[in-house]
């Protein structure tokens, strides 16, 4: 089960393409999607040093059907905004592929994170073809199935958070191996095995979360 991220260029036909490229230095994160046939509803926190003329902007355009402003705060602002144009998101439905939530624009471009099969992940890439929609694939990285919820054992993670919360990970180091082995009750080298094991497990899960090379545990 393969895991991807893709970066999309969105269709300028699409009124964040606009507002994303005529405000660069602009973040969209989307926090949930609602896709139907000829509308889509998202929310979104924009943040931006004035989000004012961004709002105004937003809802200037025609394919905005609706607006609403949940609550703003200095340089960050939530929306709820329904439009009519789900172009972009025509090609993700018709793959099969599930919308992973939260997902962000910055000047035109959407970064998105999925997880899926390789069948339906070859269908969404020819289908962004069919569209003309222009992608680049950042990484694809296979998914261990025992380690998708969570990369380490019960124990490798009592031991670990143990070490974490007893300040063994704090700089400068507030506990020594044996501070924490003893917090425990075992002995300094199980502690020592533990630990280790743990923090390789999830090293090797953060480089391939990350796209870099895979690993063999």
């Amino acid at each position: 089960m393969p895991r991807a991220k893709l970066t999309v260029h969105l269709p300028e036909a699409l009124w964040i393409h606009e507002i994303a490229t005529a405000y660069p230095d602009t973040t969209f994160r989307v926090s949930s999607v609602l896709p139907g046939s000829d509308i889509a509803i998202g929310v979104i926190e924009l943040a931006a040093p004035n989000p004012v003329p961004i709002l105004a902007a937003i809802d200037d355009r025609r394919d905005i059907r609706d607006l609403e402003l949940l609550w703003k705060h200095d340089e960050t602002a939530l929306l709820q905004v329904e439009t009519a144009n789900a172009s972009l998101l025509a090609p993700i439905q018709q793959a099969g592929v599930p919308i992973e939530t939260p997902f962000t624009v910055e000047d035109g471009v959407v970064t998105w994170e999925l997880t899926t099969s390789a069948d339906r992940l070859s269908t969404l890439g020819d289908t962004f073809d069919e569209h003309g929609i222009e992608y680049r694939i950042e990484y694809v990285h296979a998914v261990d199935a025992r380690h998708a919820e969570n990369p380490v054992t019960d124990r490798q993670l009592e031991v670990f958070l143990a070490a974490l919360e007893a300040g063994y990970y704090d700089v400068p180091r507030e506990a020594t191996l044996t501070d924490v082995a003893s917090s425990l009750g075992v002995t300094k080298s199980t502690c020592s095995d533990v630990l280790h094991r743990a923090e390789s497990t999830i090293a090797h899960w953060f480089a391939e979360e990350h796209g870099h090379a895979s690993y063999e545990q």
